[in-house]
């Protein structure tokens, strides 16, 4: 009798707040580690009391966290301590986490509990992107939104909203990372039936999850065009897009509705994309991402009959988060400053492990060498 290969289950968990490729290529690498991926979600009440304001409410983030390719089930209202008896619950051998620290109100390590049992995982973090750096992009577009020159006053500058995770380094995606993300087997079949959109895709929110869930309804594969950062700010204004094409690509990859994504899609759609990719059919949201240029981009595929408006039933736009943070920019300027504090900490803990990581590498070199043969 051949014996069964044990199922590994992973865990992993946090507040999951404005979804980003951050938080994707995270679940992606702890996908690796494994073969089931159990994701906890904090409640709002639990990342007010430790990390401040959330943007997205809990069920927002229960449904982003969901929409992630690389996750198997969600567990909603986890606790923000990770502990054993959760894990073991749902039977997982151990929880993965990226290699900066994760603090409690009162200073404690989240993770503490499962290092100590040996049952936790350090991934790479991802470089360049956090969410307080995208909450800081949002607050600078204060003055873009009629806010009155009396309340912009005390608004720090643009270097002051940066997060320090995105100062240390360069955004560089590399088509390896592209790769990480995509899913190079899963190709058109024949028979499919092909669906495409395009759009801007900017900030992956719960109203584009709905929107692609809806899109792949209408067929069974899913092609996403997203638009050059030029035409984004031609049809919806200077301010935009929030996050470059780069960033974009990689969160709407990681979306499970999404089979293939055409990168610098033209605007307006043209015959050429739908004659190679052989669609047959492009669907449009009901809600518009705040179109400024009133032209029809899918005229071509209205002309051949192939072109439907579907309503996913959700009118969350992106400009509806910007406007979440331009309301209570006080209290999210706030938050940025503290999370910065928090952030600069770990960047220097995380360089002190780096420094004690090759002295220790070098003890170990010189301790060899002084081996003989």
């Amino acid at each position: 009798m051949v014996n069964e290969k044990k199922q590994v289950r992973v865990w992993c968990d946090g507040c999951y707040d404005i979804m980003h490729f951050g938080h994707a290529n995270q679940l992606r690498q702890a996908k690796a580690m494994g073969d089931y991926l159990i994701v906890g979600v904090h409640t709002d009440e639990e990342v007010r009391l430790n990390k401040g304001p959330p943007v997205l409410t809990e069920q927002e983030r229960y449904k982003m966290v969901r929409s992630v390719k690389w996750v198997d089930e969600v567990v909603e209202g986890s606790p923000y301590v990770t502990d054993l008896e959760t894990m073991d619950k749902y039977q997982a051998e151990f929880c993965v986490h990226g290699d900066d620290i994760t603090l409690s109100a009162d200073g404690t390590d989240t993770y503490q509990i499962v290092k100590d049992a040996g049952r936790y995982k350090e991934c790479k973090r991802t470089q360049g992107v956090s969410t307080t750096d995208l909450v800081g992009r949002m607050l600078l577009m204060t003055r873009a939104n009629n806010v009155s020159q009396s309340s912009d006053q005390g608004l720090p500058s643009q270097e002051e909203f940066v997060s320090p995770y995105t100062k240390a380094c360069n955004l560089l995606q590399t088509n390896n990372k592209i790769l990480q993300f995509s899913s190079p087997s899963n190709e058109a079949k024949p028979g499919d039936k092909i669906v495409y959109t395009a759009g801007a895709f900017d900030l992956m929110h719960p109203g584009l999850v709905d929107f692609l869930e809806a899109a792949k309804k209408e067929g069974s594969y899913l092609i996403v065009g997203l638009y050059e950062d030029s035409a984004v700010s031609q049809y919806k204004g200077s301010q935009y897009p929030i996050q470059i094409l780069q960033e974009r690509v990689l969160s709407v990859l990681a979306n499970r509705n999404v089979d293939e994504v055409l990168i610098g899609a033209p605007y307006p759609l043209t015959e050429e994309v739908l004659d190679h990719f052989n669609v047959d059919l492009v669907v449009q949201g009901k809600v518009l991402e705040g179109h400024k240029d009133h032209s029809d981009h899918f005229a071509v595929a209205r002309k051949r009959g192939i072109f439907k408006v579907i309503d996913s039933g959700n009118p969350l736009k992106t400009e509806d988060l910007v406007m979440r943070i331009i309301r209570n920019r006080k209290m999210f300027m706030d938050r940025n400053k503290k999370k910065q504090i928090k952030e600069l900490n770990n960047i220097a803990r995380m360089e002190e492990k780096e420094e004690e990581k090759k002295k220790e590498e070098e003890r170990a070199g010189s301790s060899s060498s002084g081996v003989s043969a």
